[in-house]
């Protein structure tokens, strides 16, 4: 598959699975911060609001595919799957529900998987917008 970043399937794939990443990294942080400073108990500022970076790089990458895609259904998919991932981002900051960090590991795979997906219904009319393999 070749990867280029003009693609906004695969943008959103990247800043889904960035998003993982940044959530399964949290706690590793937290550990290896409680030995260098004992008084701190919360990880950085900027550390706890890259979810939001990684939500919007996502909602534009969900708008452009959804532009670009032939299949409604992974329209439909494309923006319900985001949509769970603010929520539970959201729920995470504010703390309405108590939900295990399992279900938003699980939407942002869902939505890279989407994305990735949404590669083999491509109505583009020149080659710089999706992928042809």
């Amino acid at each position: 598959m070749n990867l280029s970043l003009k693609k906004p399937d695969n943008i959103g794939a990247i800043a889904s699975s960035m998003c993982v990443v940044h959530c399964l990294a949290t706690p590793v942080l937290f550990v290896f911060q409680s030995y260098t400073a004992l008084e701190q108990n919360s990880a950085p500022l900027w550390w706890t609001n890259l979810d939001f970076l990684f939500i919007t790089v996502s909602v534009l990458a969900v708008y452009r595919s959804t532009l670009n895609s032939t299949n409604k259904i992974i329209k439909q998919m494309l923006w319900a799957s985001w949509f769970v991932l603010f929520v539970l981002i959201l729920n995470e900051k504010t703390e309405w529900l108590l939900l295990p960090e399992l279900v938003t590991y699980f939407a942002a795979i869902v939505l890279a998987s989407l994305h990735l997906y949404n590669l083999n219904y491509c109505k583009c009319e020149t080659e710089n917008c999706c992928d042809n393999s």
